[in-house]
């Protein structure tokens, strides 16, 4: 039985809360990730996992074993990179993620920059709008668009995004612009929603008081981007973060409404695993972005004044 394999097969199970989940994260068959367990549990001589048809819970002595193989995996993984000279030198494979829209139009260009500047860099770029888990996912950083209340994370603010409502200048020209957040059920509404069910519109009043409205809307979409395909097309009015709709607000092809009841603008921030030593590749990669970041932030800001 190779124990560090068998080792890194558990602590997957224990994260993904099952066998199926962890052999799909592993690349492994069910029957090879059961039995790699059932191998290491022999060789201790101690059950680490309850299993039921339903789940998989920790043990008590499971619970320990997972809490020290992960600072062995860990410090493992540390001694490898400081043999390759990954805390000298700018190199190594940088995996980073950020939300679908925002990564495309704001985080891969400063990527691509980052690469020409350093040709010992590869890096892996996730686009998704899912919170990953860093360190699960074995993430270097990532881009957070709201607040950050994960322990297990740094944050590193980079500027924040307005959340903003808007419509092409004919629908407002001929429907009129709705003078409150609670005439937009009247209204014909474009939300975006991954889960089918749209939230409420949120606001805040003049005095300061947080204000939900359900908008009744008339399309549903799964993405920011068909959204704002439909209002430019004249279809309704939506309500998106400032980068989203930022060209076509600044091209006059929309507009934002009800400005006096904006919420607070949302941080962003970028994230990477809390308690580490820094590759050189991450501190590089932050010493670059962070600037770059920050102006794109402020430029958004300007475009949508």
């Amino acid at each position: 039985m190779d124990r560090l394999d068998a080792m890194r097969v558990f602590t997957a199970v224990v994260d993904a809360q099952g066998f199926t989940a962890a052999s799909r994260t592993l690349g492994m068959t069910l029957p090879t990730t059961c039995r790699k367990v059932a191998e290491l549990e022999a060789h201790l001589g101690t059950q680490l996992l309850n299993r039921s048809t339903r789940r998989v819970t920790v043990t008590e002595a499971g619970q320990r074993y997972y809490e020290n193989a992960l600072r062995i995996l860990e410090d493992i993984g540390d001694a490898e990179r400081q043999a390759r000279g990954e805390y000298q030198e700018a190199k190594g494979l940088l995996t980073l993620t950020a939300p679908s829209l925002f990564g495309r139009l704001h985080v891969l260009p400063i990527v691509n920059a980052f690469m020409r500047h350093h040709e010992d860099i590869e890096v892996r770029l996730l686009f998704t709008n899912h919170m990953l888990d860093l360190p699960e996912e074995h993430i270097d950083l990532g881009i957070r668009i709201g607040s950050v209340s994960h322990g297990s994370v740094t944050a590193t603010n980079v500027g924040t995004v307005r959340q903003i409502v808007c419509a092409s200048p004919d629908v407002l020209a001929n429907e009129g612009r709705p003078p409150t957040p609670q005439a937009l059920p009247d209204r014909h509404c474009i939300t975006f929603s991954r889960s089918g069910r749209p939230d409420p519109w949120t606001f805040r009043t003049p005095t300061g008081k947080k204000l939900s409205v359900d908008v009744n809307p008339k399309l549903v979409l799964n993405s920011a981007e068909g959204a704002v395909d439909s209002v430019l097309d004249r279809a309704g009015i939506t309500q998106l973060y400032a980068y989203q709709a930022a060209p076509h607000v600044a091209g006059g092809t929309l507009e934002i409404i009800l400005q006096a009841y904006e919420i607070a603008p949302v941080p962003i921030n970028v994230v990477y695993p809390q308690g580490h030593r820094l590759p050189q590749k991450v501190k590089s990669f932050l010493d670059f972005a962070l600037p770059r970041l920050g102006e794109d932030l402020e430029r958004i800001h300007n475009m949508c004044a």
